[in-house]
């Protein structure tokens, strides 16, 4: 709904805004402050009913919390006032529909993203991270995000995208082997209390190991041969599993972990690079 005089303290707050990048999965939202992050979290969809609770609320979550959404007491550091600026990617396009139909909302497109190259399918939020290192890290820059999917994406020196790779991420992997299989038990990536061993005498065990070590030789080939390509380029892992892999990556692959840097706000570098654009130079880039 349109903000109105309702919302009072909306305009003593006009130098906070909220990033939010709709995923596969989750919901991965970030609070700024000008160009400060203030607190990055994430939350599961939300229903269509609390979407418009929010949205009525001006965002304010501290006054959502009180309207029933109890999960919102659990993270104290949220701003408790309206935010009446929403910056939006999303991978989702009915998600997305929820968020902008009543509310003004900036709505990043690929198109929107500096990355030169690209093609119509490129997700938003691998763009968008890509662009993110890029303008944190420099350039060339491979990333990888470690979420529901992983993902392997490149760019050069000159913002060109080179490509990159897709496969199943951790959590579907476990997933697909306890679902999909009748005497396979159900893990999931947040349960391994320990680095598995490769030659494994249990299913579970053998589960994890089939996993793990596969997807670190998966990550080994493709860092190499990026390197081989752009010897001096920055490596940047990110995404939901991404401290899992990185623990991993030190334990099997120690000299590689030690070049290769972890940044999981790498997304929200993205969001505010282009707003920052938007703000300079908003006849060229209109959202």
């Amino acid at each position: 709904m349109p903000l109105d005089a309702k919302m009072p303290s909306l305009l003593s707050h006009s130098n906070h805004w909220l990033a939010l990048v709709i995923g596969n999965s989750r919901l991965h939202w970030a609070w700024f402050i000008d160009a400060t992050l203030q607190y990055a979290w994430d939350t599961s969809y939300l229903s269509p009913a609390i979407v418009q609770q929010l949205l009525a609320s001006g965002l304010n979550f501290a006054a959502s919390a009180e309207m029933g959404l109890p999960w919102i007491k659990a993270m104290p550091d949220l701003p408790a006032f309206p935010i009446g600026n929403l910056w939006l990617a999303s991978v989702v396009p009915a998600q997305t529909e929820l968020w902008q139909s009543s509310y003004p909302t900036q709505v990043i497109t690929l198109e929107q993203i500096p990355l030169r190259h690209t093609y119509a399918t490129l997700g938003i939020d691998r763009a968008l991270a890509v662009w993110g290192a890029i303008v944190t890290w420099g350039s060339p820059v491979l990333v990888m995000d470690a979420g529901t999917a992983f993902t392997f994406t490149g760019a050069d020196a000159n913002h060109n995208l080179v490509g990159g790779a897709i496969l199943p991420g951790m959590g579907l992997q476990f997933q697909a082997l306890g679902q999909a299989t009748a005497a396979l038990p159900l893990l999931d990536s947040q349960t391994l209390q320990k680095f598995p061993n490769r030659w494994a005498t249990n299913t579970s065990e053998a589960i994890a190991s089939g996993i793990i070590h596969t997807l670190l030789a998966g990550i080994q080939s493709f860092v190499e041969d990026w390197w081989h390509q752009f010897p001096n380029s920055p490596v940047v892992l990110t995404g939901g599993d991404s401290r899992g892999v990185m623990d991993a990556l030190k334990t099997q692959k120690p000299s590689m972990a030690a070049r290769i840097m972890r940044d999981p706000d790498l997304i929200f570098w993205g969001v505010r690079s282009l707003r920052n654009l938007a703000t300079q130079n908003d006849s060229q880039l209109r959202f």
